[in-house]
């Protein structure tokens, strides 16, 4: 966290800190824009993930109702599926919204070799 982490977070006297409230708000807006939209989790070996966006409404009890109670792991979707090849890390590693964008491409690259290899 020392060396991955903290690098990437702006001054503490920044005004891009919000608030664990105003995270949980701006995120549960994210999440679901529209009440229509129900959202699907996913992450890379994301189980601390889970819980540390549970602890934003205090327990997983606590979370509104739309949201997912667990976070589908992309590692053992990847696993799942013969392990296909990934796309390599991105120089920004470690910043969230570039992890969140390599999370995608590896799901699609998952996904393309899944539907490609015959089902037996």
């Amino acid at each position: 966290m020392r060396r991955h982490v903290l690098p990437q977070l702006p001054s503490p006297s920044s005004p891009l800190w919000r608030s664990r409230q105003q995270i949980r708000d701006e995120l549960y807006r994210f999440l679901v824009p529209r009440s229509s939209v129900v959202p699907e989790l996913w992450a890379w070996v994301g189980a601390y993930d889970h819980v540390a966006l549970c602890q934003l409404w205090g327990s997983m009890v606590d979370l509104p109702t739309v949201l997912p109670r667990y976070t589908n792991e992309l590692r053992q979707h990847w696993d799942a599926h013969g392990r296909p090849e990934l796309p390599p890390v991105p120089p920004d590693a470690h910043d969230a919204l570039a992890d969140a964008r390599h999370n995608l491409a590896k799901f699609e690259a998952i996904e393309a070799s899944r539907r490609s290899t015959p089902r037996l």
